[in-house]
Parts: C-alpha cells; structure tokens; sequence
C-alpha cells in the first residue's frame, strides 16, 4: 500500500475543547498536533508522557483513533517526546486493540532504540508496529491483510 506522504496532510483533526485548552496551557508538558488524510490520521507528539499527564495522552490518543476509518492507519509518532513513561504504552496497546477492531492499524512511529527496547521487553510488537519515520508507517502494507 502506498499512502501520501506525511507532508501532505494539511487537515486538522478537531479535537475537544477541552483537550485543547489542557494542550494549550503553558504549563503543560506535552504537545501534538493532529492531521488527517481521509481515513489516515497522524498524531505527532512533543513533550513528554508521564502519570501526571496521563489522561491528557489517554483523551488525546482517544480522540484522534476515533476519527481514524477502516483502512485508516492511525498514526502515533512519538520522536517528538523525550520522555514515554510505561503509561504511555499502556493506552496506545489499549488504543491499537480498539483500533483493530474497527479495521483500523496503530503504527506507532519512533527512532528512538529505547522506545523500541520497550516495545521489546513488554511484549507489545503484536499490538504496537514500530516505524522510524511517518513516511515509513503510511507505506507499510496494512496487518494481516
């Protein structure tokens, strides 16, 4: 399968009020913005993940996945975060379940060899495919299929 690339994603995903207003505040730690290409939604993260945000990255992965349709994929890229505690990787495994559900691909983005070492070591690489670049997860032929 060969999707448009990355640079060709000029919609926003509109996201909650609210979700945008805890974005938004100066105090927060993590940052995204959030694209879509017909059923493909992009999500690239900045910041950092950790408990104290927690539900911030559980809504914001939430609300994107859900705007995300059956070839989709879905599209988290992380290389953006310098920290990803365990929670993190919790929700995008809860998320990519859901996701395959509805026929819709979790591809999870990162260059980062410990993000990967994680992925490893938690037994995630059924549930969560790693990609070094978005480029590389939008030309990846979907799972299964």
């Amino acid at each position: 399968m060969n999707l448009a690339p990355a640079e060709s994603f000029p919609t926003q995903v509109a996201l909650s009020p609210r979700l945008l207003s805890e974005l938004g505040d100066p105090h927060s730690t993590l940052r995204a913005t959030t694209q879509r290409s017909g059923t493909v939604v992009i999500v690239r993260a900045g910041g950092e993940v950790d408990a104290s945000n927690e539900h911030i990255w559980q809504r914001l992965v939430g609300e994107a996945a859900a705007v995300a349709s059956e070839p989709g994929p879905f599209v988290v890229d992380v290389n953006g975060l310098g920290f990803m505690g365990c929670c993190a990787f919790a929700v995008l495994a809860t998320e990519s379940e859901r996701c395959r559900r509805r026929g819709v691909d979790l591809r999870l983005v990162s260059c980062d060899p410990s993000v990967a070492r994680v992925v490893e070591a938690c037994n995630l690489r059924d549930v969560l495919s790693l990609h070094p670049t978005t480029d590389a997860a939008l030309t990846t032929a979907p799972a299964g299929r």
